[in-house]
């Protein structure tokens, strides 16, 4: 019998009142929830209208193909089989439980593997999900842009079917709510109502203690100045933290998807304050989140009001006029535009270019191409025309799809099963923290590099009356590249050691997308450098040599060869550009979602 004191209290009247808060959220909650529902084909930046037909086509191939399928429920059949009779030898004594060593994160409670029930129901599943998927990515004969398709939503249809994801079979759930009486599920569906009102009717999951953090308190600390601004970007120049620092500059180009201070989370971890320590004059654009008022701004005004306008900034406030640069993801995409731009011009004012898991060569994109179609791109234009942009939660949700165990069902157990709080955690923050993207910028760049991929070919795209050629790039080129990346696969970003002219270093991080990147000295991540570049990027890493650590110092090895001088500190506002306000600026505060 359980003991009196470990059993969960009851009070009526705290439970009435979490009951009565409830229904009074629910009412006004529903009516948003199904008044959104005439948009239920649009799922982030994609339209699911058309996907009947994709799966319409697959069953068709497997009909032409039928040994597929039958070699599929054959293995299927067998791999069933191994799980009953080992769930038999368990249930029999015959069998002792394996060392409980998860090969999938979502299953490792230890009674997923101690208890021969839920070791069961794991298994089957496991089965069924590699059947499915193995099935589907087998067909032959269907066009690449619909198989891309139908395996990616099988994947999530797959994802969302796990026996985790369930009370009656997650042994953690059913556990918590024995123990709570239930609280957990209450809890639960309290969390549940206020991500969808957080979400106005949409579904926003709350994935970290958003009061935690407050950009210029605990988050984005490095102290420095906005000295430029315009409609698009504020440019901070930070406050050097050394008596000598480098000659040249250090303007960093982030992506506008996301906000700057995702290298600037904490002190311990911030690229920023590291490179003001290593003697840079680092200056960051800060991008506006734009509304409506900003529909017709191009790609190209975000390179004529981003970069271009930062390096004359730059020069006012230091006096120089060679600047080293490093541009991140799509800050890098506008960085390599740039430095052709400027090329063609004879302007020699970028000196180096450093490259985050930038596409410049969108050949392979991995599954963001699953939302990229002519079908979902004028769909997408259309809800962008309406509104001037793309909504904010549109594009993150689209990212994590790409990442749905991990950024989507992971949180759907702790926030409205397990009824958990989430802890402070200061990169989810940043990843909470969306932006909108302006219509005619997002939609050229979506068309004429993510669908077309005219960025790679010579004179492909103009911007401002200039044909772009990155092969007229002949700067030294410093590329970062992370081996998990789940959004610029790092054999795609490869591509540009084989377009630039000038002297290339590629550099492999361990890690994804953001954490590959962040990932400084003393960090568990390590890196892979090879000084060959073949072709192929797979003949890259099997010659390349791996290392323990960060690749921060590697980096600022190259750059400090390219560029020893050095200079008196500069302190923002000591030259030309007065001081506008305090970094991180008020562009950076600006929310596109409650928080």
């Amino acid at each position: 019998m359980a003991n009196k004191a470990t059993q969960p209290v009851w009070d009526p009247l705290a439970l009435a009142g979490q009951l009565q808060n409830v229904a009074q959220q629910s009412q006004a909650l529903m009516q948003r929830f199904l008044s959104n529902q005439a948009d239920a084909t649009k799922l982030g930046m994609g339209d699911t209208s058309t996907l009947g037909f994709d799966f319409a086509d697959l069953m068709t191939q497997m009909m032409a193909d039928p040994t597929t399928v039958a070699k599929a429920q054959i293995d299927l059949f067998n791999d069933s089989l191994a799980v009953w009779r080992n769930t038999t030898d368990r249930i029999f004594g015959l069998q002792t439980p394996e060392a409980d060593k998860p090969r999938d994160k979502r299953f490792k409670h230890p009674e997923w593997t101690r208890n021969a029930v839920f070791n069961f129901v794991k298994e089957s599943y496991l089965v069924a999900a590699k059947s499915i998927l193995s099935t589907v990515r087998e067909v032959k004969g269907m066009d690449e842009g619909a198989a891309r398709k139908v395996d990616f939503y099988t994947r999530q249809f797959v994802d969302a079917l796990s026996p985790s994801n369930f009370v009656a079979t997650n042994p953690e759930v059913l556990a918590m709510t024995v123990e709570t009486g239930g609280q957990n599920l209450l809890r639960g569906l309290e969390n549940l109502l206020a991500d969808l009102g957080r979400g106005d009717g949409r579904l926003s999951i709350t994935m970290t203690d958003m009061k935690a953090f407050r950009l210029g308190e605990n988050i984005a600390t490095t102290p420095g100045k906005v000295v430029h601004q315009n409609n698009l970007m504020q440019l901070i120049q930070y406050t050097p933290s050394t008596t000598a620092v480098r000659k040249r500059p250090l303007l960093i180009v982030p992506p506008w998807i996301n906000k700057f201070y995702v290298l600037d989370l904490q002190p311990r971890n911030s690229l920023i304050k590291w490179a003001v320590d290593q003697g840079h004059t680092v200056f960051v654009i800060s991008w506006v989140n734009p509304d409506e008022k900003l529909a017709e701004k191009g790609f190209e005004d975000y390179m004529l009001e981003g970069p271009i306008a930062a390096l004359d900034a730059i020069e006012k406030a230091t006096g120089e006029r060679h600047v080293n640069t490093i541009g991140y993801c799509l800050g890098g995409t506008l960085l390599a535009s740039t430095a052709a731009y400027l090329a063609a011009k004879n302007d020699d004012r970028i000196a180096s270019a450093t490259y985050f898991v930038t596409l410049v060569d969108f050949t392979d994109v991995g599954d963001m191409g699953v939302f990229i179609d002519n079908e979902q791109l004028a769909s997408l234009e259309r809800r962008m025309r309406e509104r001037g942009y793309l909504d904010a939660q549109d594009m993150a949700t689209s990212f994590n799809m790409l990442r749905a165990n991990d950024l989507i069902w992971s949180f759907v157990v702790n926030n409205y099963l397990l009824g958990k709080e989430q802890l402070p955690f200061d990169l989810l923050f940043w990843n909470s923290d969306s932006t909108r993207m302006p219509a005619a910028m997002h939609s050229f760049y979506l068309r004429k590099m993510y669908q077309e991929n005219l960025l790679a070919k010579p004179g492909g795209i103009n911007l401002a009356g200039t044909a772009i050629d990155l092969s007229k790039i002949t700067i030294p080129t410093f590329l970062l590249s992370t081996r998990e990346d789940h959004i610029a696969p790092w054999q795609s970003t490869y591509a540009a050691t084989q377009l630039y002219s000038g002297p290339v270093k590629f550099v492999l991080s361990a890690s994804g997308h953001m954490a590959g990147v962040i990932s400084a000295p003393g960090s568990k991540y390590g890196h892979w450098t090879n000084d060959n570049l073949p072709r192929s990027p797979d003949d890259w890493l099997s010659g390349a040599t791996a290392h323990q650590g960060s690749w921060w110092p590697v980096w600022d090895e190259w750059i400090t060869r390219l560029e020893p001088e050095r200079v008196p500190a500069r302190e923002p506002g000591g030259g030309k550009l007065p001081v506008i306000e305090d970094a991180p600026g008020a562009y950076v505060r600006v929310r596109a979602v409650a928080a």
